[in-house]
């Protein structure tokens, strides 16, 4: 596994490349099948979920028979786009419920901050003690019922990379007063946060309150290394590693590990990150 690692200076301005700053917009959309009987198909049951054009004539799946017109333009081009995206149709689990990423705490974004601290750790031999990446990375949800590659690479569709940061207590003392001022506390691993309006209420890192002078193992994103959302977690780092997989490059085996164990995709909140009084300024 390729990684960068660089011992830093308590002042050093890296120039990373990040995402542009651009704005996007990912949605999904239900298909209409009222009319055929239509259902959003999967790599192995295009047939069956879309029906068949054969001789300019549409064979729909609730039996209704189409000669003419653009329901026979519409069913002729979307069946013959499904196997272009074949790879991306492949089922890789399933989940009993959705789940969507939300402030302050959520499943979904509970275990993508989990999975960040723990592959950051197994990456590169530190000790991580508390992991964050930023709520949007987190683009779509995760549906219920069967989970495509598609959806988990529509879910992170970056190219961010994992990153181990170490800092000093005092570091992160900062950044936690300046997630609760602009009370939006990202998705947060081994951490328990209270925001109390717009202070840190509590903060405690595995379990134990912040010591200032502690150095501390972060796991993070490249994103958020010199101003993406507005953060600088390498600012006065003293030791920055940056490993080659992405953020999907994680999420996607964990996902596929659970289906081989038979699980279902599922997580929890446990009351990591807290927002009281909202009103206070």
């Amino acid at each position: 596994m390729v990684k960068t690692v660089l011992k830093l200076l308590p002042v050093l301005a890296l120039a990373l490349s990040c995402n542009a700053s651009g704005n996007y917009t990912w949605e999904k959309y239900v298909i209409d099948g009222r009319f055929t009987g239509a259902t959003s198909p999967n790599a192995d049951n295009v047939e069956e979920a879309l029906g068949t054009v054969e001789d300019g004539i549409y064979f729909a799946p609730n039996g209704k028979v189409y000669s003419e017109g653009c329901v026979v333009e519409a069913a002729s081009a979307l069946i013959a786009s499904q196997e272009k995206m074949r790879r991306v149709k492949e089922v890789i689990g399933y989940a009993p419920r959705e789940m969507r990423a939300r402030m302050p705490e959520s499943e979904l974004s509970n275990m993508a901050a989990d999975i960040v601290a723990q592959s950051a750790a197994a990456l590169t031999g530190r000790k991580v003690d508390l992991g964050i990446i930023n709520q949007g990375g987190i683009r779509v949800v995760m549906p219920k019922g069967k989970v495509l590659l598609d959806d988990i690479e529509s879910m992170f569709p970056f190219k961010n990379y994992i990153c181990y940061v170490a800092v000093k207590g005092s570091e992160l003392e900062h950044l936690f007063e300046f997630l609760a001022r602009r009370r939006r506390p990202e998705c947060l691993s081994g951490v328990k946060f209270v925001i109390d309006g717009n202070k840190v209420g509590e903060l405690l890192i595995g379990g134990k309150p912040l010591d200032r002078e502690k150095t501390y193992g972060m796991a993070t994103i490249d994103f958020l290394l010199d101003g993406g959302d507005s953060l600088y977690l390498a600012r006065n780092a003293q030791e920055l590693i940056i490993c080659k997989p992405t953020v999907l490059e994680v999420v996607e085996p964990y996902i596929r590990s659970l289906a081989a164990q038979g699980k279902e995709i599922e997580y929890f909140t446990d009351g990591r990150v807290e927002i009281i009084n909202p009103e206070k300024k």
